[in-house]
């Protein structure tokens, strides 16, 4: 699936499954917060500690790092890195892509270990795959989404008759 941005939506079902799979993650790898990003830099949902900054601009500048990675990564002849690791003194934040669309970011501190966040992250970013992969077919093919603009333009031109 290619990176970009397309029409998409989840349902109350979708978000409620999200967040307990965000949920049992940092339960499962003691980390602080997790957030997910689309590509396009729009924060989708964020579960656990409350970030103490500003999660809209955060969102943005993580979709601006995956993509100057993503570059950077094509001239040393990789195709893209799925991960991308940001160590600091006190916090460090782990970055996977998810179905090529969204971005799951982890802040961690020294409660836990790299290790164990990303031996968790895996299946996560697994999980959150099949259910992103799922939203974006529902999404290409409109099935279940009532098409409210369909009958527009009719409308409108039997008004104007």
């Amino acid at each position: 699936m290619p990176v970009g941005a397309t029409s998409w939506s989840f349902t109350e079902d979708d978000f409620g499954a999200i967040n307990r799979l965000l949920q049992r993650f940092l339960y499962d790898s003691n980390a602080r917060c997790a957030l997910l990003v689309d590509r396009s830099g729009q924060l989708v949902t964020t579960v656990g500690e409350k970030p103490n900054f500003d999660a809209t601009a955060f969102a943005t500048l993580t979709a601006a790092d995956f993509s100057a990675n993503d570059q950077l990564a094509k001239l040393i002849g990789e195709t893209d890195f799925n991960t991308l690791f940001h160590q600091g003194e006190r916090e460090s934040m782990l970055l996977a892509d998810v179905a090529r669309r969204v971005i799951l970011v982890v802040l961690f501190d020294n409660r836990t270990t790299l290790g164990l966040v990303r031996l968790k992250m895996r299946q996560t970013v697994d999980d959150l795959s099949k259910l992103f992969d799922e939203v974006f077919r529902r999404g290409q093919s409109g099935a279940g989404q009532p098409n409210v603009l369909a009958d527009a333009d009719d409308e409108i031109d039997r008004l104007f008759q």
